[in-house]
C-alpha cells in the first residue's frame, strides 16, 4: 500500500496481493476447520471403540458382527481423515489443492453418512435396552 501511495506499485499489484492474504487466509480457516474436526471425531470413536463397545458386547454378545462391522468402518473412516488432514495441509501452500480437498470432503461424506445411519440402525435400540451410559 505505501508502496503504491508512494507511486511505486500500482492499484493492481496491491489488489492482487490483498488477494492472496484474503484466499490464504480462507485456506487456514479450512485447514483449521478440518483438524478440529478430525479431532472431535476421532474422539468420538475412540469413545466407542474403548468404552461404548466392550459394554454392549458384555451385556450382549450377539451384537458383535455388528460391534466388528463398526470397528473396521472406524480404521477405514480414520484413515480417510488422515488423508483429508494431509491435504489440508497441502492446500496451505497450493490452492489448487483445493479439489483434492474437495474430493476428500466428498468421500468422507458418504462413508460418515452410511456409517452413522448403519449404527443408529443397529444399536439405537441396545443401548437403550441394555441400559449403556457413557
Amino acid at each position: 500500500m505505501e508502496q503504491v501511495a508512494a507511486g511505486q506499485g500500482d492499484a493492481g499489484a496491491l489488489r492482487s496481493a490483498i488477494n492472496r492474504l484474503s484466499v490464504r487466509q480462507n485456506h487456514w480457516t479450512l485447514g483449521t476447520f478440518c483438524a478440529t474436526f478430525n479431532r472431535l471425531l476421532t474422539v468420538h470413536h475412540t469413545i466407542e471403540d474403548e468404552s461404548m463397545f466392550p459394554a454392549i458386547l458384555e451385556r450382549d454378545s450377539t451384537l458383535a458382527p455388528v460391534i466388528k462391522k463398526l470397528e473396521q468402518e472406524h480404521e477405514v473412516i480414520a484413515e480417510m481423515l488422515g488423508e483429508l488432514d494431509a491435504a489440508c495441509v497441502a492446500l496451505l501452500a497450493d490452492p489448487a489443492a483445493i479439489e483434492q480437498v474437495r474430493a476428500g470432503v466428498d468421500r468422507l461424506v458418504q462413508v460418515l453418512s452410511s456409517h452413522f445411519a448403519y449404527e443408529e440402525e443397529e444399536l439405537v435400540e441396545p443401548i437403550a435396552r441394555l441400559g449403556i451410559r457413557i
